[in-house]
């Protein structure tokens, strides 16, 4: 089964819980695990991982928290999901290590088929914004632009 790992599931929810407030708002990792049902257990890894690739920023003390360091019109959902779960590969054949890795590489129907797919995954993750969520989450109506 092709699924995204709890851990990214719970990242998203932390990055929506701070694009549904105004930029530079900054919210307890303690309320948004309480607001997005995040276990415990997983708060505080996710923050440091979301911290360490320049998702959200943490500040320390009485008026800490976390914030959003960009517009979430500039975060997308590709951008999470590639922190937690690595490149997107439907296939072992679709990363680039060299010629004989597969003896039909050159001809495969297959492979270029994955590759129409990923590419269109990939797509489709970077085009969803957390603004758009947020938007989303509060019941204001995303355009929702037409695959070609």
């Amino acid at each position: 089964m092709l699924q995204i790992n709890r851990q990214t599931d719970y990242a998203v929810r932390v990055v929506l819980a701070l694009a549904k407030h105004p930029q530079g708002t900054r919210l307890s990792s303690g309320s948004i695990q309480r607001e997005m049902l995040i276990p415990k257990a997983f708060i505080s890894r996710i923050v440091a991982q979301l911290a360490a690739s320049s998702l959200v920023q943490t500040f320390a003390g009485r008026d800490g928290g976390l914030e959003l360091p960009r517009p979430a019109s500039e975060i997308t959902l590709g951008d999470v999901v590639e922190v937690f779960e690595g490149p997107i590969l439907l296939s072992a054949c679709m990363q680039s290590k060299g010629e004989d890795d597969c003896p039909f590489r050159v001809n495969c129907p297959v492979r270029t088929k994955w590759g129409r797919v990923q590419a269109a995954m990939l797509r489709e993750m970077a085009s969803i914004t957390f603004e758009d969520l947020a938007n989303e989450a509060a019941g204001i109506p995303v355009a929702i632009p037409l695959s070609v």
